[in-house]
């Protein structure tokens, strides 16, 4: 009789576990419904308005400081999710966290994005990161942008849009945009007077068209670093030294090479007598390489492809060069040079004026 009682006992005691198990597994299941609840509303909210919903940042970056978080931020927050409730704190890095799970970011990137500025505003960071990804951007180039540019999280969201307006005006929209992004990521945050210089030595010095102004900036975002003078200059040895029209730069991506790479091939080959200046027709005695077995190929495939010359050569030869152009440095330009360039000019504005 006992022993029935004893498992009489035991058998309420299970049932009781057992509800309070199932009681707690499904508030908690209740709290992840509302909570993804919300965070479709945050991006569905973000998708009408082009940033997300705000909320209240109290100090959540304490987690990110603690050493034993810093490695593995996601799977301490799990785990202190099941071994203690859950504070306010944690609360609001927990929607941190599922905002950049929705958005595509895996776990070991949301790790990163965290540590890349211990300190900063996380909200601030999410509302960043989601107005990269309405622009169309994907995960993988905005976290490898951040991390190699983390000035990009101190922008305000109205600085964001201010300057997507501004790249939009100039014709990159979100396709173009994302090469640009992914290139110079820079583009964000650099002075808007720098890109106007830019743009403005492109228009007004090299002429080129509004659309081929677009299409330089989206093949050849690197031009952004360049000193205008510098480009602008870069433009004139192509165009007078070399006879390249302007829908052939743009084609080939001649302005994103190096001035001292374009030089010492292109010279190179004008001195083995591969290459000829066309005249004013835009005719040469001999066919010129194309520009793309010039410049896109690598030194050995220039040597062996278009130069047909030896490696031990060219080293020679660019330490002759390098000389020359100090010496000329050191004088000003050579006459022949300036006499060329000149006479080049003369006849450019003889055919536009025919």
């Amino acid at each position: 009789m006992a022993a029935l009682c004893r498992q009489v006992l035991d058998w309420h005691r299970l049932i009781s576990l057992t509800w309070a198990c199932m009681a707690r597994q499904t508030t908690s299941l209740g709290e992840q419904k509302r909570m993804t609840a919300s965070l479709l509303r945050k991006l569905t909210t973000a998708s009408n308005r082009g940033s997300l919903e705000e909320l209240s940042y109290v100090g959540s970056n304490k987690y990110v400081q603690e050493p034993e978080c810093r490695m593995n931020l996601v799977q301490c927050l799990r785990e202190k999710q099941r071994s203690t409730p859950m504070d306010q704190e944690a609360l609001e890095l927990e929607n941190i966290i599922s905002s950049l799970l929705d958005m595509g970011f895996s776990d070991a990137h949301i790790n990163e994005l965290l540590s890349v500025q211990p300190g900063a505003n996380l909200q601030q960071m999410v509302d960043i990161i989601s107005e990269f990804i309405l622009l169309g951007l994907n995960p993988e180039p905005v976290y490898v942008a951040l991390k190699k540019n983390p000035q990009l999280l101190k922008m305000s969201v109205m600085q964001m849009k201010k300057r997507s307006r501004y790249l939009r005006k100039l014709g990159l929209e979100e396709g173009k945009l994302k090469r640009v992004f992914q290139c110079c990521p820079e583009i964000f945050t650099m002075h808007q007077q720098n890109i106007e210089d830019i743009v403005r030595v492109l228009k007004e010095k090299c002429l080129f068209t509004v659309q081929q102004v677009t299409e330089i900036l989206h093949r050849c975002p690197s031009v952004l670093h360049e000193n205008p003078d510098e480009l602008e200059y870069k433009f004139q040895y192509a165009y007078f030294r070399m006879g390249i029209k302007h829908p052939d730069m743009v084609r080939s991506e001649f302005l994103k090479y190096s001035l001292t790479k374009i030089k010492q091939r292109h010279i190179y080959l004008e001195r083995l007598g591969r290459y000829q200046t066309p005249d004013k027709k835009g005719q040469t005695q001999i066919p010129n390489p194309l520009l793309k077995d010039i410049l896109r190929i690598s030194e050995a495939e220039f040597l062996a492809r278009t130069a047909c010359s030896s490696v031990e050569e060219f080293e020679v030869f660019k330490k002759l060069l390098a000389r020359e152009e100090e010496e000329e440095s050191e004088s000003g330009m050579s006459d022949d040079e300036r006499t060329d360039l000149d006479e080049d000019q003369e006849e450019a504005e003889e055919e536009e004026q025919l």
